[in-house]
């Protein structure tokens, strides 16, 4: 049987050969793109080439190879939109008007290395890109459909924008437990949760397993918040990439902040159980699952 450290270098390895493919397609992908702004291109490939982690995209692959025992051309194509759409969430969240930071993933944030107009715009043309490459891409029309749909929802006003809408407003009202858990559900759950049905959506996955990526995905998302919260408290900003105590400096609404930090790091590890959970239909074959759950629980940045 193998060591628990081998475990978790194999699937260092393969997150990284993960974030590695869809580094590349994103690439691609810009570069089939002619007839945008030398100026605009410029800083959408910026954004995309900082140097993130791709857990997101990663897990789109994951949860296709899980379904039909690999990655297919779908599933690249959704990993990087939903890269494009997350990529768009971080320029605008670092503009002076959200979160007015200056600093994302170690670099510059886009804003500061361009300018405020034309972060912007780069947000606004990796979201709408996003939708264009499943649209013409991929290759099943019914498929496409679906993950369009999925990331309208997911991303949108009823999700991710809605976590942030909510996100801004809780700086200047009181907090509760229920305002967090529908703050983080929205702005980062759902994307989570996103990948994981799109990646179930690409590995042709039934009805029992999509509902159960589903989940998993949401409770890895909130885990994955839960981390960003006490990270935020407990690291700095070399560690982070991105300007550390910021949170607290704005009043925002995190756990640490709701329920301290000792209660935090409980409700982590308890997300990062009920996810492994609901893996159990899967058996042995969802262990990439379960290590990503456990790989976010414990990570430093």
């Amino acid at each position: 049987m193998p060591s628990i450290e081998s475990t978790d270098r194999e699937f260092a390895v393969e997150l990284r050969e993960k974030a590695e493919l869809v580094n590349d397609v994103l690439r691609r992908l810009l570069d089939q793109q002619q007839d945008i702004h030398p100026d605009l291109k410029k800083a959408m490939r910026y954004t995309l080439e900082a140097p993130g982690k791709r857990i997101r995209a990663a897990l789109v692959l994951f949860c296709c190879e899980l379904g039909c025992g690999r990655v297919n051309r779908n599933a690249e194509i959704a990993a990087a939109a939903i890269e494009m759409v997350h990529a768009c969430s971080l320029v605008h969240d670092d503009l002076p008007a959200m979160d007015d930071d200056d600093f994302r993933r170690g670099l510059p944030a886009c804003h500061k290395a361009f300018d405020e107009a034309t972060a912007i715009l780069a947000g606004d043309a990796l979201l709408t890109m996003a939708f264009e490459i499943l649209a013409d891409q991929v290759d099943d029309p019914v498929v496409a459909v679906k993950l369009i749909r999925q990331l309208a929802a997911d991303a949108g006003p009823a999700g991710m924008i809605a976590g942030q809408m909510a996100d801004l407003n809780a700086e200047s009202t009181p907090h509760s437990r229920d305002l967090l858990e529908n703050i983080h559900t929205n702005k980062t759950a759902k994307m989570f949760r996103c990948s994981a049905a799109m990646g179930a959506i690409c590995g042709g996955a039934d009805k029992t397993q999509f509902d159960c990526l589903c989940e998993y995905g949401l409770k890895i998302g909130l885990g994955f918040q839960i981390a960003d919260d006490i990270l935020d408290v407990s690291s700095d900003t070399e560690q982070l990439g991105k300007t550390a105590g910021k949170d607290s400096a704005a009043a925002k609404c995190t756990y640490p902040d709701v329920v301290g930090m000792t209660e935090s790091k409980q409700l982590a590890r308890k997300m990062a159980e009920h996810a492994v959970l609901t893996l159990e239909p899967f058996g042995k074959k969802a262990d990439t699952l379960r290590s990503l759950a456990w790989a976010l629980l414990n990570r430093t940045r």
